[in-house]
């Protein structure tokens, strides 16, 4: 999945439906509380106010596994991990941990000289790729029976690659012309704000320039700005060339640039410590909704305090390498991280089991990870959307005995922050099997690169939100093990009874159908359970709530025991 792979269908007017819903929502609606400003937020500001005033926390790291982070933004600069172990800029590995003048993090996305990957194919290329080496040419009668198998995914992949290009050579065409049009109706105004007023008022021969301005005032009357609107279509029009140069191209293939041994996926001795890189919007929009500092009165607040942000820097502008998210797992568990974000996501996964091993090692150090469900507004399971707390099966005692699910492992889905039948984001992927919880993820106003703040919109906003909340949880009852914080965050998740619209669809459906809680995850409820429970880390069981396993509850159709 493209880490801008909300806007998936190819007309104008959906284009902007999302942009649509931003319009109305406040600024900093993800922090408020339901029953005080009647929006689906988490509680933030109620829980330090009411909880946690006067307490001191514990100060956790919280792993970023994104695209890159603006480690000079104002509002995370104070917040950023620094491995004080490390002499900033000496050319040295000072603390012997495989990485040279690793600061902030580390990006496997660039090689020893400072280069930098920006795009990448998707997998369903890269596997098309491989596949053409051991097929092409050959017959299919000549093949055995597994062969013939992998040979129809083969003869698949290429159709949508093929089906997929055809649809983007002429859609790309169209919004770049459109991108075009809309920024040199921009200059012609020659205004920083631009209003109705002056779009009434445009006059031109240029017949596009006056259908852009039409088209302007269209969508600028149901609310949103010129500005918003045009970086919308620019940032669209983008997508789209990215798709059909980058994305679904059989010719382009980067991974050359970052000089790894790439077919051993063990191999992690690589990338360089630019932890920002060529395009780190994303990553920053995370970062701030994590932990964008909360006291210097400067654009937004973070949902957790007592936080550093460790950047590792895992995805391209296209789908991530099974063998980068290993790699960065490992990295964020070795250097301290005890909650790592991961808000991205891809259809296939070739080297799950690397993964999965990455993930087994988080489980092992005492690691939550927080995933995005994805933004397809599709039923997901463990074979459609990767990575996944799934664990693919393994040979011998460990295979047979060993967990079948990640313990320490959230998966989540977005919220709009409209409380009526249009809760549940309409891009969200869902399931009452593989989506835990769900939590605001439209209209998300957050940090972006050069002291830049904007809002953004995806399960990719959603994540952080409860990678905050499980970071307010570790901080302040750092005796909780990661298992017992994913316990706390589902068993304090604020059950809905309602009907909403099932995302892709507009039938109404209960919201307890869409995931394994039914529920929208709350700090404030979060805590006042967490205070309840004893910890495990120095030898007590747990207490009242939080008690069942994630296995246990997967394998009762992953209900929770509401305490």
């Amino acid at each position: 999945m493209n880490l801008r792979r909300i806007m998936t269908a190819g007309s104008l007017m959906l284009c902007f439906t999302l942009a649509f819903a931003q319009t109305s929502a406040p600024k900093n609606w993800f922090n408020l509380d339901p029953s005080e400003d009647q929006v689906p937020g988490v509680s933030t500001e109620r829980t330090y106010e009411q909880l946690l005033a006067g307490k001191k926390g514990k100060t956790v790291i919280v792993a970023i596994l994104d695209s890159g982070v603006d480690y000079e933004h104002e509002d995370l600069k104070d917040i950023m991990w620094v491995n004080e172990d490390e002499v900033d800029g000496n050319g040295l590995d000072d603390d012997n941990n495989g990485y040279v003048d690793d600061i902030h993090g580390w990006n496997f996305l660039g090689n020893k000289n400072g280069e930098n990957i920006q795009y990448d194919n998707l997998e369903v290329t890269r596997l098309y790729r491989k596949y053409d080496r051991m097929f092409g040419g050959k017959s299919p009668e000549s093949l055995s029976k597994k062969e013939k198998e992998l040979y129809k995914t083969y003869q698949e992949y290429g159709k949508v690659i093929e089906d997929k290009r055809s649809e983007l050579e002429e859609e790309a065409g169209t919004f770049v012309a459109i991108a075009t049009a809309i920024n040199a109706l921009a200059e012609e105004i020659g205004k920083d704000v631009i209003s109705l007023e002056d779009l009434a008022a445009f006059e031109s021969d240029n017949p596009l320039l006056m259908y852009s301005a039409q088209m302007a005032q269209a969508l600028m009357q149901e609310g949103q700005t010129f500005e918003q609107l045009q970086t919308d279509i620019n940032d669209y029009a983008e997508h789209l060339a990215a798709e059909y140069q980058y994305h679904y191209n059989l010719e382009f293939d980067p991974r050359s640039e970052v000089g790894d041994d790439f077919s051993d996926p063990y191999d992690r001795n690589y990338g360089n410590n630019d932890v920002r890189g060529p395009d780190a919007k994303h990553g920053t929009h995370v970062a701030g909704i994590v932990a964008a500092k909360r006291d210097n009165g400067l654009g937004m607040s973070g949902v957790a305090d007592n936080v550093r942000i460790m950047s590792v820097r895992t995805v391209p502008d296209g789908d991530e390498r099974d063998k980068d998210v290993a790699a960065a797992i490992i990295y964020a568990v070795d250097n301290g991280a005890s909650v790592i974000n991961m808000s991205f996501g891809k259809g296939a996964s070739p080297r799950k089991d690397v993964v999965d091993e990455a993930v087994r090692y988080a489980l092992k150090n005492d690691v939550l990870i927080v995933h995005a469900a994805g933004n397809d507004n599709k039923l997901i399971s463990d074979e459609n959307n990767f990575p996944t707390d799934k664990f693919e099966k393994r040979g011998g005692f460990l295979g047979l005995f060993g967990p079948k699910y990640a313990e320490n492992w959230i998966e989540v889905g977005a919220l709009n922050w409209k409380d009526d039948e249009t809760l549940v984001a309409p891009f969200s992927n869902y399931s009452p099997d593989f989506v835990d919880v769900f939590a605001p993820g439209m209209a998300i106003y957050s940090t972006t690169p050069f002291n830049g703040y904007e809002n953004q919109q995806g399960t990719s906003m959603a994540a952080p939100v409860v990678a905050g909340v499980a970071a307010v949880v570790r901080s302040y009852f750092p005796d909780l093990t990661a298992q017992q914080v994913k316990q706390v965050i589902m068993e304090s998740a604020v059950r809905q009874n309602k009907k909403v619209q099932e995302p892709g669809s507009k039938m109404l459906v209960p919201f307890g159908q869409l995931s394994v809680t039914g529920g929208i995850v709350n700090v404030y409820e979060a805590v006042k359970l967490a205070s309840q429970v004893k910890g495990k880390k120095k030898g007590g069981a747990s207490g009242t709530a939080a008690g069942s396993s994630a296995e246990e509850q997967k394998q009762d159709k992953k209900s929770v025991a509401v305490p």
